[in-house]
């Protein structure tokens, strides 16, 4: 399946809220494919010594189909594969840790931009990620000038 829609021949819905599939145009294999979040080690990904942050992620749904919701982008992450009864919640963590180790949650893609302090690109869900916010400028706005006091 492809991991980006082809947005030329797909009408935006009229329905409130944000489809952030639908408004990027794309998905990825592990919203497909349980075999590819399966090897996820939840407690080895989890940032620190606590666990519990892990406990607050549920499967839940956007639009009838089963999501894990992505708090980084503010956004559901829809899933898109059959989930084993009584392993709901193991395969919503199991695909929102993926996401966020591939560095794949939108809200870590506006990280480079406007990340005000320094800080692990890819959270604290991968070892060795590299640091961004070293360098915060605020936006200029090209011909704008500040007002006179």
């Amino acid at each position: 399946m492809s991991d980006l829609f082809d947005l030329s021949e797909r009408k935006l819905s009229t329905r409130q809220g944000i489809d952030t599939e639908e408004l990027t145009g794309k998905t990825f294999p592990y919203q497909f494919d349980a075999a590819l979040v399966d090897d996820v080690d939840l407690d080895a990904a989890t940032p620190g010594d606590d666990i519990n942050w892990l406990e607050d992620i549920h499967l839940m749904a956007e639009d009838g189909i089963p999501a894990v919701f992505d708090r980084y982008t503010n956004a559901f992450l829809k899933i898109h594969f059959p989930i084993p009864e009584g392993r709901e919640d193991e395969y919503a963590r199991k695909v929102l840790i993926k996401h966020l180790q591939e560095g794949n949650s939108y809200g870590i893609w506006l990280k480079y931009r406007h990340a005000k302090f320094p800080q692990p690109e890819l959270g604290s869900w991968l070892a060795g990620s590299p640091t961004v916010g070293d360098h915060w400028q605020p936006p200029v706005l090209e011909g704008w000038e500040p007002p006179a006091h």
